[in-house]
């Protein structure tokens, strides 16, 4: 078994910080539903604005909403405003097709890449 990246949101807009949630990042759940992430999965978070990397989990976002929130400790070094890439990934035996999505500006999807 091999760990593969499965689900990927492109160009995604934090919306919120919040330093005095326990933790997670929180995703509009129309995105999470087209990328292909789960409630409480594992997911690796890149700041394209300042080039810091962390693991969470995902916390579902009220639907069509446009929210991005990082949480916790995560909200040190992922702000407001910030521009990130959310990749979920799988245990399989072989490849898994990647779900890509892109998003404007107000997380709203724009198309599969």
């Amino acid at each position: 078994m091999r760990e593969f990246a499965s689900s990927k949101i492109h160009k995604a807009n934090v919306t919120q910080a919040d330093l005095d949630y326990v933790g997670s990042i929180t995703i509009d759940q129309d995105l999470m539903d087209k990328a292909g992430l789960m409630e409480n999965q594992k997911v690796l978070v890149v700041d394209n604005t300042n080039g810091a990397r962390l693991e969470t989990y995902v916390i579902v976002g009220e639907r069509g909403s446009g929210v991005i929130c990082m949480n916790g400790a995560a909200a040190h070094l992922i702000k407001k405003g910030d521009e990130i890439i959310i990749i979920g990934f799988d245990i399989a035996e072989k490849p898994v097709e990647m779900k890509n999505i892109l998003v404007d500006k107000d997380n709203n999807f724009v198309r599969y890449l």
